[in-house]
This record gives structure tokens, sequence and C-alpha cells, in this order.
């Protein structure tokens, strides 16, 4: 069956222990999508590795510190990258396209759906997508946490079928990789939870870790799609990932049977981007938690912070100040303080606007 794949391959699979751009790994990673594409998968690339293309292009003259390194080396790398991947691909005639990207590009509907719309006429054509994070201008808070949370983005905004992480190690495991007697965990359920096995630690080159990779990981499979973590280094592990996924190490995340629909898609990636916060009752969590179809009414409003526009989105807590749920909000913040606690009022997040966590 033919699917649609995004496949993230990260810094630490892309580089060297030098901190330079592994080319043969890389080529023989495109020689593999290649296969894929000439089997009627549609590919979307997440790729890492600007800045050390940067880095291996340029000896700085005087210290830089870490913002101003990546900057630098990101703006010269970005070119690199993408014309090695350009000329990788030609060889096997599929045509590239680059998108480079910010965690804002995301925060509005708008936005969204317009780089949604440029990828679907890319793949529609034939053009394999290569999409990494703007590093010259996203130096903020604002950044994403890894490519990671990037590839789960636009996995989720793409319908995709199936995202594959590639990693320097084989998935998650029940204890240190590597440490006597930890062990592969092959499949991981809708319920389970993951983070129990993952240790906080960072891996290589890249900004993140598998305690992201996991929790992308999670929020991904829980929209209906299939999510899989595997070593990058290995040979031919794309292919047979997608063909023959048991004879190749890896954790498969198992998508929920019931996916939800674009919009909550959106939102439920859209937790760094809200505006401001409705804190609500404890009837109103409970009815919120159930498993009945539920709009967050006012009357179980107590407070509202913060300052919100009709449309934006607001994070939703409980009366212990956790977070329940986030949604798209029905009102500017200005009215729904007037309104908290009224009857016989329009939600103010409805239903089909609302993302439990």
């Amino acid at each position: 069956m033919k699917k649609r794949i995004v496949v993230k391959v990260g810094s630490n699979v892309l580089t060297r222990k030098d901190g330079k751009l592994d080319i043969t790994r890389m080529s023989a990673l495109v020689d593999q999508m290649a296969q894929l594409h000439r089997a009627g998968h549609e590919l979307i690339l997440v790729s890492s590795g600007a800045v050390a293309c940067g880095r291996g292009l340029l000896n700085v003259s005087r210290r830089l510190d870490t913002v101003e390194q990546r900057q630098l080396f990101s703006s010269i790398g970005q070119v690199k990258l993408i014309n090695l991947y350009y000329d990788l691909f030609r060889e096997y005639h599929i045509p590239v396209g680059q998108l480079l990207t910010m965690k804002e590009s995301f925060a509005t509907r708008r936005e969204y759906l317009n780089q949604r719309a440029c990828m679907d006429v890319m793949l529609q054509n034939g053009v394999i997508p290569v999409v990494n994070e703007n590093d010259t201008v996203s130096v903020t808070e604002l950044m994403f946490t890894d490519n990671d949370e990037l590839s789960g983005l636009i996995a989720s905004m793409m319908d995709a079928d199936l995202l594959i992480i590639l990693s320097n190690i084989d998935g998650i495991y029940d204890g240190m990789p590597g440490a006597e007697g930890s062990r592969l965990i092959e499949r991981i359920a809708p319920d389970d939870d993951a983070t129990q096995y993952v240790q906080a630690v960072k891996s290589g080159f890249g900004r993140g870790g598998m305690r992201t990779k996991c929790g992308i990981a999670r929020r991904v499979a829980d929209e209906g799609i299939a999510v899989m973590i595997a070593n990058g280094r290995r040979e031919e592990v794309l292919t047979t990932l997608v063909e023959q996924p048991s004879k190749m190490p890896h954790t498969l995340f198992v998508p929920a049977a019931q996916p939800v629909s674009g919009v909550k898609k959106w939102i439920a990636h859209s937790g760094s981007f809200t505006k401001g916060i409705a804190y609500v009752n404890d009837q109103a969590a409970k009815a919120l938690l159930s498993e009945r179809v539920t709009s967050l009414l006012l009357v179980g409003v107590t407070r509202i912070e913060g300052e919100f526009e009709e449309g934006d989105i607001i994070a939703i807590h409980d009366s212990h100040d956790t977070l329940i749920a986030i949604g798209r909000s029905a009102y500017d913040s200005e009215s729904a303080r007037k309104l908290a606690g009224a009857h016989a009022q329009r939600p103010l997040v409805h239903y089909d606007y609302l993302y439990i966590e």
C-alpha cells in the first residue's frame, strides 16, 4: 500500500564525530528514499544538518556566542545542505524543494494551511519537500525543541500515514541504551506511558533527546499516525522499516484507532502558542475529561488570565492549575471575563476546536 511518509533525520545521524557533515550517510539515506519514491510512496524529508554544513565551511576569526554561531553556520550551511540534496536526488531524476519554517508559522490557522497547501502541490507533482527550521532567525524561546517537534507538526499537518524518526540508537529502551540487561521496547500501545523508560539526556549534536522524541511520538500516534524510532546509521534502515519492519530493530508507537480532525491536529500542537488561560471548576473539568463529547461552557469558567482575541488558542486549567486542554477561543479575553460563570451563553471553546491533553 502506498503511504505518505515523513522522514526525520537528526544531526546525530548526519554528523561525524568531528561535528562535520557525514555525506556518505546522507547519500545512503537518499538512495533509500529514492527507492521508496519509485515504489509510489510520498515522502517529506525533515532534515537537520545546516549548522554542521556551515561549521565545515568556515573558520571564524573571533569568538562567537551560541546564537551568533547558529545564525552564521546555518546561513551558509543551509545553502550547501539543500544543494547536496538537490545533487543526490537529481541522480534519480527526483526534484526536491526547500521549505524553511519557524514555530510562529504554525501559530495561526491561515499560515498553517498555507504551508500545507505548498507541500500538497509539491507532492502532487512528484517533488520531495526538504524541510528545516530557519535557524537564522529562530533564535529565541520560540525555537522548536528539536527537529523532532517540527517533524511531528509536519506529519500531523500533512495527514501522514507514517513518521520515521531516525536517531543514533535503535529506539526506546527500558533502561540506558547499551547497558547490560537493557531491552529495546518494540511496541508502545496508545495507553502505554513510555516516558518512564526514557533517560533525560541529549544525543550528540542535536538540541533534543530521547525524551523529546518519545513525547512527540506519543502525541502524533494519538492523532492516528504510526511513528517509528530507529537507528539511522543502520544499513537500509528506511526501506526495511517500510517494506519489512520486522527485520529492522525499532520502536513502534501504535496509532490511535480513531484519528482526530485536521483542526484538532493543529490545535494539538499549539500548546506553545497559547495567548491566555481559562480556569475551570471541578465540575467543568470532570465533564471535559469524561468520555462524553463536551464543549467548554462559560458557566464552568472561574477565571480568565491573559489577553487574547477571538480565534486565538488558549490553555484550559483545572482548579489545581493543571493543564487539561487547549482550544480555540470563541471570545476575546475582555468578553470572556465579563461572561465567566454565566449561563445560557455559547461555549467559550466548542468541542470541534478543543483538544484534551
